[in-house]
């Protein structure tokens, strides 16, 4: 079996530059490199991987703590994390919380992260002054996605600012009801990001003159289920909102089903906004807050990088990152019905099909 000392016999280099080379670190010149990589191949050379963990004391693995696997904005920050981290030999271990609370407790403050994994991503969650100082006291090294802490790099979206533009989107068409469906602070996993959103609305309905009605706010638990259910609601009023703000698109796309359920025409008589650019977006002409989605995973990958000293592939902007977001106008938004009257004024309509 062809062994590392073979390879830099052929290559004529020491066997600890060889070694640097095929694990991938710094200190080896690109030519060099290159020279390695081709011997290595042409010898049928294949690493062991626990000799290497065992030399370096790094396991080559990053854990990824996701609270919903099965949702569409963590499983896309996960693929744009992969794909940087894949390429530096780095392999993913997930742990899928599942909306468990005492998930949570199990995953953040026990050894499974620290003593399997060398570095730690943690999406959407705003970890605790307990999570925090169990993490610190065991030198974990960790990089978070949506939420933020002084100690930790960090890749954000300015949620509150997201929520500003399209409130102000709706408010420059002349909406006046403009309704709120969101997720709620209060469950389980307690996420930083409703809160963020809601705290954004409330902001741009009074820098527009505009007062917040509790009556026209939801909770859609960012599901297009919860959409749907939230849609229907709102329709059931007396007076329903002539325009609805979602604080993610696929609660939108279920407010969105609502109204085609009513037949209630979109944007002519109820205008739909929502926070990502999901990929179904578009299809559904809704308009939208684009976010980076998979950047985020990326940005949070070379974040890991550095903090394990592997020389990323490009330079890490700043070690709290927020990315900038952007309003994408499209036809599920348009100008208020003539007066302000809402669906239910002017339609007369208020069955499920």
């Amino acid at each position: 079996m062809t062994g590392i000392k073979d390879v830099a016999l052929d290559v004529g280099l020491s066997i600890a530059t060889v070694s640097r080379a095929l694990r991938g670190q710094p200190g080896v010149s690109a030519d060099n490199r290159h020279r390695i990589e081709q011997a290595a191949a042409r010898l049928g050379y294949v690493p062991s991987r626990t000799a290497a963990n065992l030399a370096t004391g790094r396991t080559r693995t990053v854990a990824v703590v996701v609270p919903y696997v099965s949702r569409w904005f963590f499983s896309t920050v996960v693929h744009g994390a992969e794909q940087v981290l894949s390429g530096r030999g780095y392999d993913l271990l997930l742990f899928n919380l599942a909306g468990s609370a005492e998930a949570r407790h199990r995953v953040m403050q026990t050894h499974q992260l620290t003593k399997r994994a060398d570095a730690v991503v943690i999406l959407g969650l705003q970890p605790t002054p307990a999570e925090q100082t169990w993490l610190a006291d065991h030198a974990a090294r960790v990089v978070l996605v949506g939420a933020s802490v002084p100690t930790w790099p960090s890749v954000t979206i300015d949620d509150e600012a997201a929520s500003v533009t399209a409130v102000a989107h709706l408010a420059a068409l002349g909406h006046r009801r403009i309704a709120y469906v969101g997720g709620s602070a209060e469950e389980a996993l307690d996420f930083a990001t409703p809160r963020a959103r809601l705290v954004g609305f409330h902001r741009a309905m009074s820098e527009s003159g505009l007062e917040a009605d509790p009556a026209l706010e939801r909770v859609g638990g960012f599901t297009v289920a919860g959409g749907l259910a939230a849609g229907h609601d709102l329709l059931d009023l007396d007076q329903p909102p002539t325009a609805v703000f979602c604080a993610s698109d696929e609660m939108a796309i279920g407010v969105l089903r609502a109204a085609r359920d009513r037949g209630v025409a979109v944007p002519e008589q109820l205008s739909v906004v929502g926070i990502d650019d999901h990929e179904m977006a578009q299809f559904l002409d809704l308009t939208t807050v684009r976010q980076p989605v998979a950047e985020q995973g990326r940005q949070a990958a070379l974040q890991v990088l550095a903090l394990l000293d592997e020389d990323p592939p490009e330079p890490v902007p700043a070690r709290h990152l927020v990315l900038e977001t952007e309003l994408v106008v499209r036809s599920s938004t348009g100008p208020a019905p003539a007066g302000g009257a809402a669906y239910g004024i002017i339609a007369g309509r208020g069955h499920r099909s």
